[in-house]
């Protein structure tokens, strides 16, 4: 029987490897600030918090995650390819004209990737409707998308935002990566305005595994949550 213990060292390990497997990814366009922001983030949704696996990616049951900001997929595919999703080998063929992996993930080519990414604005929109079709059909799964902080100056964002919170949609969280790259970026005002239209909203440090860990395990009934991970980096 594995116990708590080993399976940490056994989680440490995998995410100890993951800056060898992002530097499998040579090449221009690799928007590496904005991988590297997101890097632990989606390490600790798949590690610790989502229910899904490379044998559960069709069950309709399954928690769904949406990454909204694909122009960055490296942290991604790391991930992924960590987790089993894909091949380890896929790595170092990204972004070349026959591989499966792009510079924004397609869902039909990327195992384990519920969504077509990289145009700013629409992850959000497509998780409200995906949360709110797995309520009408009485299925427990979350659905957990990632976006950036440059994301919610889109229009489309701020409707998504509205309508979440007006639907009382308990099974959508939201991850926002901020490292302070939007244009118009004032500080510790992403939560307030999450709150505003009914969201129960948590801030923590996201580099920290622990805090990342209990705020994206936390569902609160009748309410969506907001995550806000805030790093340094700027993409």
């Amino acid at each position: 029987m594995t116990t708590t213990r080993e399976a940490a060292r056994a989680s440490t390990r995998g995410y100890d490897d993951l800056r060898r497997l992002m530097s499998l990814m040579t090449g221009d366009e690799k928007h590496d600030a904005a991988a590297t922001s997101t890097l632990d983030v989606l390490w600790v949704l798949y590690d610790r918090v989502l229910d899904v696996t490379p044998e559960t990616t069709t069950d309709p049951c399954r928690d769904r995650f949406y990454l909204s900001k694909g122009h960055g997929p490296m942290a991604y595919y790391a991930v992924l390819a960590a987790k089993g999703f894909l091949p380890e080998e896929w790595l170092a063929g990204w972004a070349t004209y026959d591989s499966p992996l792009g510079q924004h993930p397609d869902r039909v080519l990327v195992p384990g990737a519920e969504i077509s990414s990289g145009s700013l604005g629409h992850g959000l929109p497509l998780a409200v409707g995906t949360a709110l079709g797995l309520r009408a059909q009485g299925l427990g799964s979350r659905v957990v998308v990632l976006v950036g902080d440059a994301e919610l100056d889109e229009g489309s964002n701020a409707e998504a935002i509205q309508l979440a919170g007006a639907l009382a949609l308990a099974n959508l969280t939201v991850v926002v990566v901020d490292n302070a790259s939007t244009s118009y970026h004032r500080p510790r005002t992403i939560a307030p305005r999450f709150a505003h239209e009914g969201w129960h909203t948590a801030v923590v440090d996201g580099r920290d595994h622990v805090a990342l860990e209990t705020a994206l395990s936390r569902r609160v009934p009748g309410r969506p949550t907001v995550v806000v991970a805030e790093v340094e980096e700027k993409r």
